[in-house]
């Protein structure tokens, strides 16, 4: 007779998360950049009782205002959601008036993501409204939920907000006196996601690492402030199939978050020939290419390699770049390759194309372009990188070869694990859908392990 009594999925992860955050299960389908994570699929997860992030990264703020008001109407305070909140490194304005929106706008929980360092309006959002409980414990109306792959951006968040970014906000007034000092006995973050190789920008880092580590940390951290409420550790990256998912919880993850795989259905906000494509991948078809928007920097995201020339081309215009100061210092053959077959246009067309736009939105990173040949041709390429993420999202039948799909390999996991079902067809995947299935196989993966472990100790107990 067996012992192991069968896992049920609605309790799998932390209790508190599930709770606090009023759902279901400790899961998540995180944000897709430039609302690929859509508002449909949102309030899909939301009507479940699921947490879903919108994916406000890349989008203009008058649809993401658009996009809230649209959840705060069709979802209201009683179900769940949040919007994920991107690092603007160059342009902080830019934090501060996604966070004045996000106040205005009600939002009840951000998804940090992409920080390098806490941020003024990271940390507006997070105080915004402590106040003590009749009991003496903090309430905190805004929660962060911070995506990361390093253990010391994880400390940052698992770490009060800093002194002196508290100080110049209360002598700013953009906080109170009380939520100052309330501060000091919240983490930035109590829900912390170690985000292993993942689609889009990632480090690659592996879950079996990652995760493992980032619990000491919050543990060594637990003990030295003494949060009446201990910081939680959540699990991303890989997570296409119910063995992913029970593995996660197994090493201790409190929540898993998944993403490729919400991109191949039918709530998810890009276009259906992306879907076609997303559909007939498998667990070897991604690859590395630069980033766009940190093209200098030279930062890395996983994209799809099957049926297109993005990630080759956009490493050429990267080492191009490594390589020469000028676009006029790169031999004639070159140049025409990349104006006929990459841009479809000439240089000094694509920099007329581009200066529009950074005359109204960044002027003083046009003014360096124009002093420095380098950083024109930096300008110029970018525009690439934004042209092939739009041609994706659009369905262009044209420049197909050119999509930047940004996935990882679990959705590849994922098409094999559904091969042969209904699910095959991206038509029939729903976000939410995937969020049940993937949460009741890993309990039933769970059961099975744990029921052949008793067999096993049962059989040498007897021996």
């Amino acid at each position: 007779m067996e012992t192991a009594l069968p896992v049920d999925p609605s309790r799998l992860g932390s209790a508190a998360f599930r709770r606090e955050h009023g759902v279901r299960y400790a899961y998540v389908a995180g944000a897709m950049y430039k609302g690929i994570g859509s508002k449909e699929l949102v309030t899909r997860m939301g009507r479940a009782g699921l947490l879903g992030f919108l994916g406000t990264g890349g989008l203009p703020l008058d649809r993401v205002e658009a996009d809230v008001r649209f959840l705060q109407a069709t979802l209201g305070p009683a179900q769940p959601y949040g919007a994920n909140f991107l690092s603007q490194g160059t342009d902080p304005a830019l934090e501060e008036r996604t966070v004045d929106l996000f106040l205005r706008g009600g939002v009840p929980c951000a998804e940090a993501a992409a920080f390098l360092q806490m941020t003024p309006a990271l940390v507006r959002y997070r105080v915004t409204g402590l106040e003590r409980r009749a009991d003496g414990t903090v309430a905190a109306p805004h929660r962060v939920l911070a995506k990361v792959s390093r253990p010391e951006i994880a400390r940052q968040f698992l770490s009060p907000p800093p002194g002196p970014i508290l100080q110049s906000l209360r002598d700013a007034g953009k906080i109170t006196a009380q939520e100052a000092d309330l501060a000091a006995s919240i983490p930035m973050a109590h829900d912390v996601c170690a985000e292993a190789d993942s689609g889009g920008h990632t480090d690659q880092g592996v879950a079996l690492v990652l995760v493992p580590s980032m619990m000491r940390l919050r543990d060594e951290l637990q003990e030295r402030f003494g949060y009446p409420d201990a910081p939680r550790i959540g699990a991303a990256g890989g997570l296409g199939t119910p063995e992913a998912v029970a593995a996660a919880f197994l090493l201790g993850a409190d929540f898993v978050l998944t993403g490729s795989i919400n991109q191949c259905t039918v709530e998810a906000g890009t276009s259906d020939r992306v879907k076609e494509m997303l559909q007939g991948a498998d667990v070897q078809d991604t690859a590395i290419a630069p980033a766009g928007d940190l093209f200098e920097m030279g930062a890395k995201i996983q994209v799809l390699r099957k049926g297109v020339f993005f990630p080759a081309r956009a490493s050429k215009l990267y080492d191009l770049y490594r390589q020469h100061a000028s676009w006029e210092s790169v031999d004639a053959a070159t140049r025409r390759q990349v104006e006929s077959r990459y841009f479809g246009k000439t240089f000094e067309e694509v920099f007329a194309e581009t200066r529009r736009y950074y005359e109204e939105a960044l002027p003083e990173e046009l003014r360096r372009a124009e002093r420095s040949p380098r950083q024109k041709m930096a300008l110029v390429f970018r525009w690439y990188f934004f042209q092939s993420n739009r041609w994706a999202m659009e369905g262009d039948p044209d420049r197909v070869v050119d999509y930047q799909v940004q996935c990882g390999p679990a959705l590849g996991a994922f098409n094999r694990w559904v091969r042969g079902t209904p699910l095959e067809d991206w038509r029939a995947r729903h976000v939410d859908d995937l969020a049940e299935r993937l949460m009741c196989g890993a309990a039933r993966v769970l059961s099975e392990r744990l029921a052949s472990f008793a067999r096993d100790a049962r059989g040498m107990a007897a021996s």
